[in-house]
């Protein structure tokens, strides 16, 4: 009798629990029998390991989430050097490796391939941070002298004043969930809708003191600011894609409509196929003279769970998932992102990498892990049935299949090219999803 998919998940993330003198401290991002795909999968990622402390939170067992967050302020210490250059105070590592059980080595980068430093990393840690005060009522551990100093170091870091005149945060390709070159630089969504999740933890997390109340509240500010730009300008539904179809470029001034210079001619032409009537979305990347429409899931559903969007826009996104399931969810919920480029555009984009071909890993292939992101989401704009529907079909399937880490094709209907099973973050985010269809209060462990 083959195992309970449930069990199987468990089994998988407690195997999966590496010690730090004699603490746990994290998870390991697979235990693929057949050995990780990259060296780095035997390491703790702190992306990764949120999703696994979310069960842990959901299941009344926060120490290995108190013991992970304060050994990440540990790396801290460590010399922040890549290449040869110093990196800023605030940034995190993308993951460590606890070696003998006794020594922690962290990983800023520097073993990434490309050589980017994850911004992603301090944001998932200070959302993780408020769910585990959200789920323990210990205030205390926040206001501890260590925590207080690193939530002030990724403050500063990420409102720094620069030549941006915009909101949102400017940041390079593979600096997030995306980590491999997909023409994602600039402003993308996973990124804006991250920080601002960050952003409004602040008032609950940061003391305010002589030397932080400046920065309390330019946070404030820009938290206000963030969210008014992106509801307004990367929102796209029929009605913003005939007002972008009939923009004038060139326009100067306090009255142009036509703000970031956007070329109508520049969307492709699948939109206008692709737009049902109800609905819409978050596009993912915005800029000057630039609107990436492409659909990137992670983005538009943690702006969703963190309340960027309106009430109307987070029904639209859902509208859309309805409309078109089959291109987004398919055969294993969710899709990255859509369309997957090809041709010349992948050429362009990816810089031919071979891992990003189309309809795989990044470049449209369904992930597992969005299945967490997508009940949430379902579940706090009351769309219960979507959810439902989104975890059968993932449930039949996943433990079966080993717990790969992504499957390819336009329906996501097979077990990825190069994927590792037994990825930990696939089992942590089927669990995590069934405990909030168990119990819809757990939303309360989020921003927004």
């Amino acid at each position: 009798m083959s195992e309970d998919p449930l069990t199987s998940a468990y089994n998988l993330l407690e195997n999966a629990v590496v010690q730090f003198r004699g603490r746990p401290v994290g998870t390991v991002a697979a235990r693929d029998p057949h050995g990780a795909a990259a060296d780095n999968y035997r390491e703790c990622f702190i992306r990764d390991f949120a999703v696994s402390a979310l069960v842990w939170l959901a299941d009344g067992k926060p120490e290995i989430v108190g013991n992970f967050l304060e050994t990440v302020v540990y790396l801290l210490d460590q010399e922040l050097t890549m290449e040869g250059h110093e990196i800023q105070p605030g940034v995190m590592p993308a993951s460590f490796r606890v070696l003998d059980g006794e020594h922690v080595v962290a990983d800023f980068g520097n073993r990434a391939i490309g050589r980017v430093a994850p911004v992603d990393a301090m944001m998932w840690w200070v959302v993780l941070l408020h769910a585990y005060i959200q789920a323990t009522g210990d205030s205390q551990f926040a206001r501890r002298s260590e925590i207080q100093n690193a939530l002030c170091s990724i403050l500063s870091l990420c409102l720094k004043g620069s030549f941006e005149v915009y909101p949102t945060l400017l940041v390079p390709d593979a600096c997030c969930m995306i980590d491999r070159r997909m023409g994602v630089y600039g402003h993308p969504l996973e990124i804006q809708s991250l920080f601002y999740g960050m952003l409004h933890t602040v008032g609950d997390l940061c003391v305010e003191r002589p030397d932080t109340k400046a920065l309390i509240e330019n946070a404030a500010k820009r938290h206000t600011s963030l969210r008014d730009y992106v509801r307004r300008y990367y929102w796209l539904d029929e009605d913003r894609l005939s007002e972008v179809h009939r923009f004038h470029t060139e326009e100067f001034g306090d009255g142009s409509n036509n703000v970031l210079n956007i070329n109508p001619t520049s969307l492709p032409m699948w939109v206008q196929r692709w737009m049902p009537q109800r609905g819409g979305w978050l596009v993912g990347n915005l800029g000057p003279e630039r609107m990436d429409v492409r659909f990137f899931a992670l983005g538009n559903l943690l702006a969703i769970l963190f309340g960027l969007t309106t009430d109307q826009q987070a029904q639209g996104i859902m509208d859309l998932y309805e409309a078109r399931w089959d291109d987004l969810v398919g055969d294993m919920p969710v899709k990255i992102s859509y369309p997957a480029v090809a041709g010349e555009e992948w050429r362009v984009l990816t810089g031919c990498d071979p891992k990003n071909a189309a309809w795989s890993y990044h470049n449209g292939g369904n992930w597992p892990v969005l299945l967490w992101p997508f009940v949430a989401a379902a579940l706090k704009v009351e769309r219960r049935d979507l959810a439902e529907r989104a975890f059968e079909t993932a449930a039949g399937k996943l433990a079966r299949h080993q717990w790969p880490e992504y499957y390819d094709g336009q329906s996501g209907r097979l077990i990825g090219r190069r994927a590792n099973l037994d990825q930990v973050w696939s089992a942590a985010a089927f669990i995590f999803s069934r405990r909030l269809l168990e119990k819809p209060s757990l939303l309360s462990l989020f921003p927004g």
